[in-house]
């Protein structure tokens, strides 16, 4: 009786429209690596349904003082890290908020740790030391699917009733089977076979700034399209903070400036003055009455400046 061969997955097959690339010359390499790109934001595109709701389950994590948890090897797990290390400079939460393990740890951030991926022992060791529970989300990330170091952490992740979702480019794999939502951007066939840093990491940026930014956004992190919370840790950061008080307020550099150094560097405290004309007493009030909803203490703001006086 003749045993089925396993089934390859498509990030592992080899591309026929890359065939003989190295008797191509550089801008023909170049030209079939663009073209293959081309195809990655479609790939992205028919997985929006599934994003949203990931999305959805993460921004409630944060409301309920969870976190975003992501989980990979190799490419896929440092694309997790280059995620969460943006996120506090960007929207001004702890830390904590939003994490990443890799396999390999903090050595495979730069080196090669090939064989830490293989042992789904130490993924869900590493769910357990972070004390995962109902209300965090855990993002298992592999380009395959079969990553024993990301099955074995979403295994585990379940177990503690966390919310799991699965981001891979093969659908079928193993790691669908483990998650709550499936994210799988199926695009297909690599430029150099095999070679998963490629297509399908693109993919996965894309997908994870589409978490991590629509739930910022979803729990108030951002107010209209700017970084109402950025961390004003350097000069550039100070200066942006400035521009987006001029730009949310149609007040002059100097006035927002002035604000600023009044609410004591606070952007929402300093926007809600800026509004409102409310003193920085005040406008921490007004913030802390709208738990902290930017758009709500503005809104009471107006409200209370619309009353007749008595």
């Amino acid at each position: 009786m003749k045993t089925r061969a396993p089934k390859v997955p498509a990030t592992e097959r080899r591309n026929p429209r890359s065939s003989g690339l190295d008797r191509k010359t550089t801008i023909e390499i170049l030209r079939i690596i663009n073209r293959e790109d081309a195809s990655v934001a479609r790939a992205v595109a028919r997985e929006l349904p599934a994003i949203a709701r990931a999305v959805d389950a993460i921004a409630l994590a944060f409301l309920r003082g969870g976190r975003l948890i992501y989980v990979g090897a190799g490419s896929s797990g440092r694309m997790g890290a280059l995620d969460a290390s943006e996120c506090p400079p960007t929207f001004g939460v702890p830390r904590a908020r939003v994490q990443a393990i890799i396999a390999g740890g903090r050595t495979a951030l730069t080196d090669a740790v090939e064989d830490a991926e293989d042992s789904g022992v130490r993924g869900a060791r590493e769910i357990a030391a972070k004390h995962v529970g109902a209300n965090d989300v855990v993002v298992g990330i592999a380009a395959a699917g079969t990553t024993p170091f990301v099955l074995g952490a979403l295994r585990e992740a379940r177990k503690r009733k966390a919310f799991t979702v699965a981001l891979t480019a093969n659908r079928g794999a193993a790691i669908a089977k483990l998650a709550r939502v499936t994210i799988a951007p199926e695009t297909g066939a690599e430029v150099i076979t095999g070679s998963t840093r490629m297509k399908a990491g693109t993919a996965q940026k894309m997908v994870l700034n589409m978490l991590s930014t629509g739930a910022m956004v979803r729990a108030g992190r951002v107010y209209d399209n700017l970084m109402i919370d950025v961390a004003m840790t350097n000069q550039k950061l100070r200066r942006r903070a400035v521009r987006i008080l001029e730009q949310a307020s149609g007040k002059m550099a100097l006035t927002a400036e002035h604000a600023l150094r009044q609410s004591g560097h606070d952007l929402r405290t300093a926007l809600v003055m800026l509004k409102s004309g409310a003193t920085r007493d005040e406008a921490r009030k007004r913030l802390a009455a709208a738990g902290g909803d930017l758009r709500k203490a503005l809104e009471n703001g107006a409200a209370l400046r619309g009353r007749p006086r008595k």
